[in-house]
């Protein structure tokens, strides 16, 4: 790990940055409303689109960081962040800000999460997971602090003021910084097999669809999670304080991976947080938005939730070899965040139509289910997961 710091670091940094620059919608949302006139989940759009366009794009990433590596491909998908945040905050009306995300989620299909992991599997071969484990749960941190630093700034400039800074940000300092701060990676791991490429066997769409599942449940709360706890009648500060606290819990999910060391796989700790998250929404369904269930929220659903961060991420690398790793992420992608396109929306048009308790009560059977789901998979464990090829990946 001593010798992977500063690759480390440089991939944390420039992760979070682009993470929190995208999040910005979950407390700008109310202001863009107001701007455009517009029903709060009509805004909330954006999201999908940004997903949608970074699950269709994911497929040509992929052939992207093979051919011209993924440093060189991170960089470039930087500064367009950059370019489509600038285009949000120049937006004079929402189908303008529609297409601004969508230039966000294709640039994002270049350098967030799956480009990094491509990276690492290039750069680190046998460290690999250790490495991708502790930039996921890192990663969780860009709520904690982007989110606090966003509601200081929009209040001191309004909304487009604070996606101008952020477009900036993306181009002059992380663009760069991806660019010029890491090491150039060999191919040689990503490259896959031809076996890698379109998985459609049972344990492949269980996993898919265990993931596509709680990744729903997680990225509907990281997207619409502040007005869910305003709804239950907490104060924006309050609400904006705990959103960012869940981060740093998320963060301490590291530790369900730690404590099993060699011994436990991504299945291991996916089956492990996957029980713990469910348990921290039912907190909510049951107590509101009292102390006790805040509590235990943050705890159960913010440990669980991190941690379940690191075996989405890791949970390939069970039934993959190494070398197909890439291919794999590549081709999950899609599906996933397709299903996560429609959750915000989905959830904020449910949280004024039921109420916020209802809604938690529906991601707690959610992912009551997907744990379902990760008991099947384990029980399958050893299975060959043969398919045949796709163009669907890389």
């Amino acid at each position: 790990m001593r010798r992977d710091f500063p690759v480390l670091t440089v991939l944390a940094l420039t992760q979070i940055t682009g993470w929190g620059a995208v999040g910005v919608l979950a407390v700008i949302a109310g202001p863009v409303a107001r701007t455009f006139a517009v029903p709060l989940p009509t805004v909330f759009l954006a999201t999908s689109v940004m997903f949608i366009t970074m699950g269709l794009v994911a497929p040509l990433a992929g052939r992207a960081f093979r051919r011209f590596g993924a440093r060189q491909v991170m960089a470039l998908g930087a500064g367009l962040i950059g370019v489509g945040l600038a285009s949000m905050a120049l937006a004079p009306n929402l189908p303008a800000f529609w297409i601004s995300w969508a230039l966000i989620g294709s640039a994002g299909a270049l350098f967030l999460t799956t480009a990094a992991y491509a990276y690492i599997a290039d750069y680190a071969g046998e460290r690999a997971r250790g490495l991708i484990g502790t930039l996921m749960l890192v990663t969780g941190l860009a709520g904690s602090v982007f989110w606090p630093a966003t509601t200081f700034l929009e209040g001191l400039a309004g909304w487009r003021g604070v996606v101008f800074v952020y477009a900036g940000a993306m181009v002059l300092i992380v663009m760069p910084l991806v660019r010029f701060g890491l090491p150039p990676a060999t191919a040689s791991a990503a490259e896959g097999t031809p076996g890698a490429r379109g998985r459609t066997g049972r344990v492949f769409l269980l996993m898919v669809a265990a993931i596509a599942l709680n990744s729903f449940v997680t990225f509907g709360i990281e997207a619409i999670g502040i007005q869910l706890l305003q709804t239950l009648g907490m104060e924006l500060a309050g609400a904006v304080a705990t959103a960012s606290l869940l981060g740093v819990f998320k963060v301490g999910g590291r530790v369900i991976d730690l404590l099993g060391g060699q011994r436990w796989d991504g299945l291991a700790t996916g089956i492990v947080s996957g029980a713990m998250i469910p348990l921290g929404l039912a907190a909510m369904w049951i107590g509101g938005a009292s102390m006790i269930s805040v509590g235990g929220y943050l705890v159960l659903f913010g440990v669980g939730s991190g941690a379940f961060a690191v075996a989405r991420a890791t949970m390939p690398l069970v039934f993959f070899a190494k070398a197909d790793y890439a291919a794999a992420m590549a081709t999950i992608a899609l599906p996933m965040n397709l299903i996560n396109a429609l959750a915000p929306p989905l959830l904020a048009g449910l949280m004024t139509g039921i109420g916020a308790q209802a809604v938690f009560a529906m991601l707690g059977t959610m992912s009551l289910v997907a744990l379902l789901l990760l008991l099947r998979l384990n029980a399958l464990r050893g299975q060959p997961v043969v398919a045949p090829p796709s163009s669907a990946s890389r």
